[in-house]
């Protein structure tokens, strides 16, 4: 193997500034106006990795000018367009059919709030449930009316179906017309040291899309999933701005796709009333939920009702795809992912800021993939390069879903990836975080790689925040494919842990989906430099060499990838 990093001869060379490429297999978008337009339509930068070139990419995709680049919209095609006519700038090649566009079809659903209700009530008496404060409900079917009336509330623990840990809250339960009432993450966050399925690892069966898609496969009309802050290592406020507003779904034919009639969150406050007034012990139930043989337990008094009025609409979004050819293996491909898309624009009051920039969450991860990409077509490997900034990762992943559905390079080409998603402005680390520790061959690629740096690997340190099911990658592992997904670490070369942990807190509790996720000039580039150049040497070491790394034995997707390579 060719332990290749960027290569010296690139220090400090520049490419000259061009006008983005239009002819990118797709009509041109043009930005909005706004204050940083301008600067959409021209720059200057380095085929080395940078802290300028960061700052440009970065600064760009979370300029208002893109309004939040939610998919579909009018930002946010303007957006995808900067990232075509960027790839097409620094020499990367078209990678879908001649464009730099795989087209996603979407389907959305905006609720009419006004014209809409969910409450749930005692003994026909309503609780007064208020949208966004107490409750935040939704439906992802493709119709413009949706009702349920005086659906029974039954509690089924974690709503989790998962044989090969011997485990079925809905055991001998006929949910078909009721609304299940379920806890966030799985058993095992709950008894980190019983052996249940991972310990304090969240499994997938611990994500919310999970229990949605059982709840609807087990026949209930609605699901209420009660949020508590520690196990779903995020807050109410990353609730009400994640789910209010329109929702997104990949479009299907007409009976493909599996859900309840209306989906929803309920705070732990309003959780605890409605279990008081059913005459159960909420913190007594919730214990018990976590152990061997629960039964789920009758809310009996409950019922839900609501009526919603939907907007449905097939939009059009797309992933941007450029390609790096190899020299030598031009048909095996390692890949670099990111999420381009935020969550757009919100309502809000005259005055407030109601742009989601999404500077760290993930202007930076598109950002890094495109320094990279630059190096790689300054300097080709010997192996292909895909770099792929994809859409609608904030509405479940979807943009990666499809691209695992329908990949543009086959499996069993694909050599193995690395995604990038949100790197912190929190200077340079001694150490590098594996989401999912233990997974892949990859882990020992990026330890060499690390080492050079003078750098250590570690866990995350949240495994039961459950982040490796939370980003792009796992589309992709999901298929078989070796995926690395990995980031900066918390022990700082300056401030040492203390200040790490302070950093990553401080940003999931102030401006993590919020509007306060926002560039500024004041970042520390450091560390962001540093770790995209790991990520561009990870890379630069699997594409020159004819290694084929695979999941580690035990893994999940092992058999999977087995069966790729003909083992």
């Amino acid at each position: 193997m060719k332990h290749t990093g960027i290569p010296a001869a690139l220090i400090g060379l520049t490419i000259a500034a061009c006008s983005p490429a239009s002819d990118n297999g797709t009509d041109a978008a043009t930005a909005p106006s706004g204050d940083g337009a301008a600067s959409h339509t021209e720059s200057m930068t380095s085929v080395a990795i940078t802290e300028a070139d960061l700052r440009h990419r970065i600064s760009t995709l979370a300029d208002d000018s893109f309004e939040g680049r939610a998919p579909a919209t009018p930002g946010g095609i303007a957006a995808s367009q900067w990232i075509a006519d960027e790839m097409a700038r620094i020499g990367l090649e078209p990678g879908y059919e001649g464009s730099y566009f795989q087209p996603v079809s979407l389907l959305a659903v905006t609720l009419d709030a006004e014209q809409s209700s969910f409450d749930v009530a005692f003994e026909g008496e309503p609780l007064g449930l208020s949208m966004g404060e107490d409750v935040v409900y939704w439906s992802k079917l493709n119709s413009s009316d949706i009702a349920i009336t005086e659906s029974e509330l039954v509690f089924v623990g974690y709503g989790v179906v998962a044989p090969e840990y011997g485990w079925d809250d809905y055991a001998g339960l006929d949910v078909e017309g009721r609304t299940v009432v379920m806890l966030v993450n799985d058993p095992g966050y709950a008894n980190p040291d019983s052996g249940l399925f991972n310990g304090n690892a969240m499994t997938y069966y611990g994500r919310w899309t999970y229990k949605y898609e059982e709840a609807a496969r087990q026949g209930a009309a609605g699901v209420i999933l009660i949020h508590q802050t520690a196990p779903a290592s995020y807050g109410w406020n990353v609730v009400s701005g994640s789910w209010s507003g329109t929702q997104l779904d990949l479009a299907r034919e007409p009976g493909q796709g599996t859900f309840a009639d209306i989906e929803s969150w309920v705070t732990e406050d309003r959780a605890r009333q409605m279990f008081g007034l059913a005459g159960l012990d909420f913190d007594a139930l919730t214990a018990a939920a976590a152990e061997p043989g629960f039964e789920a337990v009758p809310m009996t008094g409950l019922t839900a009702s609501g009526t919603l009025v939907n907007t449905t609409e097939t939009m059009e979004s797309r992933n941007v795809v450029g390609i790096v050819p190899g020299t030598t293996r031009p048909d095996e491909y390692v890949l670099y992912t990111a999420h381009w898309d935020h969550i757009g624009i919100r309502d809000v009051p005259e005055g407030e800021d109601g742009i989601y920039n999404g500077a760290v969450d993930n202007a930076t991860g598109t950002a890094a993939i495109l320094e990279i990409g630059e190096a790689f077509a300054a300097n080709p490997p010997e192996r292909s390069v895909m770099v792929l900034a994809v859409t609608a990762e904030e509405s479940g992943l979807l943009g990666s879903a499809y691209y695992g559905e329908n990949p543009i390079v086959p499996y069993g080409q694909t050599v193995g990836g690395i995604n990038i998603d949100a790197i912190l402005p929190s200077g340079r680390s001694r150490d590098v975080v594996v989401v999912g520790h233990g997974a892949s061959e990859l882990e020992d690629i990026l330890t060499e790689a690390a080492a050079e740096q003078d750098r250590y690997i570690v866990a995350d340190p949240t495994p039961e925040a459950g982040y490796f099911y939370r980003s792009d990658h796992i589309s992709l592992a999901k298929q078989g494919v070796p995926m690395l997904y990995a980031d900066g670490g918390f022990d700082l070369r300056e401030g040492g842990s203390e200040a790490g942990m302070a950093a990553g807190e401080d940003y999931r509790a102030n401006r993590y989906h919020g509007p306060a996720d926002e560039y500024s000039a004041d970042w520390d580039m450091s560390g962001m430099v540093e770790d995209t150049t790991l990520f561009f040497n990870v890379g630069s070491r699997l594409a020159n060499s004819d290694d084929w790394p695979n999941w580690y034995e035990g893994n999940e997707f092992r058999a999977l990838r087995d069966a790729q390579m003909g083992e």
